[in-house]
């Protein structure tokens, strides 16, 4: 009986590991193999036969003496044959599984070649030319780039200490310090012309201050359009307090009161335009906002205009600060100087526009910029990646066809800020050490599928709203962290054409990669450049 019951165990095991279809061989789904497969399946199906007539037929010799076995050992034979059933027909339920899983990616891709679309995986990509391309780039870029950043902080230096030299300290806007954000100090910008972003906090006169109201608060009622915004209210000190007591009893000529200086009282009240506030509300508004800076700016140019040897121009009057600046060289650099209002000891800012924006939130709502974490989390990755790593050098890559791809065929919802956010999302999941020069070629393709299928998706969430992946030394503020995420595609899903529109583009971009890659790589000839980055970028 034991005999048996080891013969049935060998023939159900047999079956199992001899079954083409349980354990397939590598590139079973090639078509030249189909016929080769199938004449293999036939002679595996035969042998099961054969294996399985010999199994019933001892089974049948095991059932004429099953009246002689005790009850234990007839549970025993019920189990085996059971179990013996349960087997082969999991056999057959994978059979069906696996014949449908082979030959979905063979359709998948007659479809997409039908269709003449292209994906990261099948784009053509040299690794020579785009370590080339990587190599001339940084090269040419990093020195100029700067010297370009040198000129540009010791520039805006200079205007701001004008501007604050005009300001009047019991009535205007106190204006800090500049911030440098953005692909120039974050060393990857590549394309031309040069533009640096620097953002100015600013406050109200005393006694005001700013109180603000974040989407993500538990008392919020922002629409669900304005995710990320938040709202600043202009607030005047202690006007959301009880009454002190200085104001209405007479405390004498010795007698002061520390929560209030005599001075105080004799300051003037401030109208909601004086302040920069919306009509009829206590909201600081944006438009107000840019106005008065633009106005400042110019002033401020206006004072210091005889020290230097260059035209000052706006270039976006939309924009309070987006100067042009143009050397008798012919020489051009870009500024966005933008007024920003600091989320209290945070190094998040709301911001009046971004440079990159056509269509801005309305009043009162103010976007959240959170760049300056951004740059520190960029900071965190280099202290852990090899040395020489290609992450900054594809986001390079990314940015510079996307440029070129736009100026083929026009913007799309798709910016650079999408492709850079793509990129920080992998480095979170990535291992550090995938990310070595010599896999250049693989992480670019890793990125531009994470966009391909989030522009599919429609769902590209913020890298650092409400995401615990992000390492707490970047110290994002608690309440950023703990927010529901923020899809930045949310346009997409709501505009149909958008959508078809960025996709076409995307897929443009993909096609046309190489071509544009390898045009606009320099190349040695006779010891010097056949083509020039410099002027192409």
């Amino acid at each position: 009986m034991q005999g048996a019951i080891a013969r049935v165990c060998m023939v159900v095991a047999a079956a199992i590991l001899n079954h083409p279809l349980l354990f397939p061989q590598e590139n079973t789904t090639l078509p030249e193999q189909d016929e080769e497969l199938i004449a293999r399946m036939r002679e595996h199906e035969e042998r099961l036969e054969i294996e399985q007539a010999r199994l019933e037929k001892e089974l049948q010799q095991l059932e004429s003496k099953q009246e002689e076995t005790s009850s234990e050992e007839g549970y025993s034979w019920y189990f085996w044959s059971t179990l013996s059933f349960v087997i082969f027909f999991t056999i057959e339920m994978y059979k069906v599984d696996l014949s449908d899983a082979e030959t979905r990616p063979v359709e998948d891709e007659d479809m997409l070649s039908d269709n003449g679309s292209v994906t990261p995986g099948t784009m053509v990509l040299d690794k020579g030319v785009l370590r080339n391309f990587c190599d001339k780039c940084t090269y040419t870029s990093a020195h100029e780039n700067w010297r370009v950043r040198e000129f540009v902080e010791g520039f805006a230096d200079d205007l701001l200490e004008s501007l604050r030299s005009l300001c009047d300290r019991e009535a205007d806007m106190e204006v800090g310090d500049f911030v440098g954000i953005g692909s120039m100090f974050e060393s990857w910008k590549v394309c031309k012309p040069l533009t640096c972003d620097l953002i100015v906090p600013f406050s109200p006169p005393d006694p005001y201050s700013f109180q603000f109201h974040l989407w993500c608060s538990p008392s919020s009622d922002m629409p669900p359009d304005m995710q990320g915004c938040g709202k600043i209210k202009v607030t005047r000190f202690g006007e959301n307090e009880e009454a002190c007591l200085c104001g209405s009893a007479n405390l004498g000529e010795d007698m002061l009161c520390l929560l209030h200086s005599r001075d105080d009282t004799l300051k003037v009240d401030h109208s909601p335009d004086e302040l920069l506030c919306a009509r009829n509300t206590r909201f600081l508004a944006k438009d107000q906002v840019m106005k008065w800076f633009q106005i400042s700016v110019t002033k401020a140019w206006g004072r210091i205009s005889h020290k230097y040897d260059f035209e000052v121009t706006f270039r976006n009057l939309d924009a309070a600060g987006a100067l042009k600046i143009r050397f008798r060289s012919g020489k051009v650099v870009m500024m966005n100087i933008i007024p920003v209002v600091q989320l209290e000891d945070t190094d998040a800012y709301f911001v009046s526009h971004f440079p990159s924006d056509c269509d801005s939130s309305p009043d009162p709502y103010w976007p959240l910029s959170f760049a300056v974490y951004e740059r520190n989390l960029l900071k965190h990755f280099t202290k852990r990646l090899p040395q020489n790593s290609c992450h900054l050098h594809c986001l390079q890559i990314l940015t510079f066809l996307h440029r070129k791809q736009t100026g083929i065929t026009g913007k799309s919802a798709l910016t650079n800020y999408h492709l850079k956010t793509a990129l920080l999302h992998l480095l979170l999941t990535k291992r550090p050490s995938l990310w070595g020069t010599e896999s250049m070629e693989h992480r670019l393709r890793d990125v531009l599928s994470y966009v391909q299928r989030s522009l599919q998706e429609k769902r590209l969430h913020h890298v650092l709203i409400g995401n615990n992946k992000v390492p707490e030394e970047v110290h994002v503020p608690e309440i950023i962290r703990k927010a529901e995420p923020i899809n930045l595609l949310r346009s997409l899903v709501l505009q149909r054409g958008l959508h078809a529109a960025t996709l076409r583009h995307f897929n443009e971009m993909l096609r046309n990669a190489p071509a544009l890659i390898q045009e606009y790589t320099p190349h040695m000839s006779n010891g010097g450049l056949h083509h020039s980055l410099n002027d192409s970028l």
